[in-house]
């Protein structure tokens, strides 16, 4: 592993982890109990959604968010596999040398945290999943979603692309991304997608391979009960990407799983229900041991 380090505006630093470059975030007191998020949708994901729904618990964690290699600010060298976003995890913890940590993510990004846990168990003290996958099985339900929806038609180009990476470009990347947003949220804003589209950094090369390539073996299944860290496995009612039947599954593999499933949110209950969420994840994370009870809440 090498690492260089220089510091930017807004507490961002540029951490070279196995020969590229990653914008890093790192918030909460020095000695906490450390926490690094993995933000999901490589290729259009960035540090910005963890920093929002888990830059609350910086109160009493030591929360480590970043844009993952091949997103957000970071450098596009390759690979984009899972094996490689795990090695990237390992580097940061050293890096920052955060001893045990919480391992937290969502959707593609609870893929890559699952894959740490089984990969690193000594390192994790607790895992944190939101609205994320084990396998592959629940997919056709969001093509179903998407083509059947009332709330906006989804052209059938961009049906036909749903987990595929089958992109040429840029471009063509962005207006996926821009017709099928209208899906994510429990209530639909026509000017927040326009929004999220504007401030979305899109890197086709790294989603093709993610989607092309790793999702085809995907299917952590076999190896859930491996998990034995306390676990977290959250989820809105009414996300149509990874639904609720996904994340039961996880909870009923790993063993002592928990389930929580927030009634009024999509993907992103994190966002859409964010005062509950964070009590649930505090509350479990008094439970497992990693937050003192004395100390109370803020």
């Amino acid at each position: 592993m090498t690492t260089s380090r220089k510091q930017t505006e807004e507490d961002t630093v540029f951490v070279e982890i196995n020969g590229n470059p990653l914008a890093v975030e790192v918030m909460g007191p020095e000695n906490a109990p450390a926490m690094i998020v993995h933000h999901g949708a490589p290729g259009l994901g960035s540090r910005a959604e963890p920093r929002r729904s888990f830059g609350p618990f910086s109160d009493r964690l030591r929360v480590v968010v970043f844009d993952a290699r091949g997103s957000g600010e970071s450098g596009d060298t390759g690979p984009f596999s899972h094996a490689q976003w795990v090695a990237d995890v390992e580097a940061i913890r050293r890096h920052f040398d955060l001893g045990r940590i919480v391992m937290a993510g969502g959707s593609y990004g609870g893929f890559i945290a699952m894959e740490y846990a089984l990969a690193h168990p000594e390192n994790v003290a607790a895992l944190v999943l939101r609205d994320t996958a084990a396998n592959t099985d629940y997919d056709h339900l969001a093509v179903e979603r998407a083509r059947t929806t009332d709330r906006v038609r989804i052209p059938e180009w961009v049906i036909e692309r749903i987990g595929t990476g089958r992109f040429t470009g840029n471009e063509e990347f962005r207006e996926y991304w821009r017709a099928i947003l209208p899906l994510y949220d429990h209530d639909y804003d026509p000017e927040a997608v326009e929004r999220r589209v504007a401030q979305t950094s899109y890197h086709y090369k790294t989603h093709n391979e993610a989607f092309g390539v790793n999702m085809p073996a995907y299917d952590l299944t076999p190896r859930l009960h491996e998990i034995t860290c306390p676990t977290l496995v959250t989820v809105g009612r009414h996300d149509w990407r990874t639904p609720v039947q996904a994340s039961q599954a996880i909870a009923d593999l790993v063993p002592g799983g928990e389930l929580v499933v927030f009634e009024k949110s999509g993907h992103s209950p994190q966002l859409e229900e964010p005062e509950l969420f964070q009590q649930v994840v505090r509350d479990f994370l008094t439970r497992a041991g990693v937050l003192d009870p004395r100390a109370g809440r803020p």
